[in-house]
């Protein structure tokens, strides 16, 4: 066996994806969805389309709206907006 074809069968088991998927998420953009998890640091993650969003100071169970801060591969990163409604 040479070392390419163990490499590569240890990048198949990886469970990484295959080729790029352009994110579903745009920086500077408001978004709303649920917080449904927690992550290990403490911020809710929230999914759009299968695309995780990690927003710190939330409530698991919560809606949530945010606005993306940071995209990369596979996660990103935003910020919970203030909603003022005092009219």
């Amino acid at each position: 066996m040479s070392y390419y074809y163990i490499q590569q069968k240890k990048w198949q088991r990886s469970g990484r994806p295959r080729f790029y998927v352009e994110p579903p998420v745009e920086v500077d953009r408001e978004y709303e969805a649920e917080i449904k998890e927690i992550g290990r640091k403490g911020d809710g993650i929230a999914r759009i389309k299968g695309f995780i969003v990690f927003v710190p100071n939330t409530k698991q169970g919560e809606q949530s709206k945010f606005k993306v801060t940071r995209v990369e591969k596979m996660f990103a990163i935003g910020e919970s907006v203030i909603v003022d409604n005092s009219f």
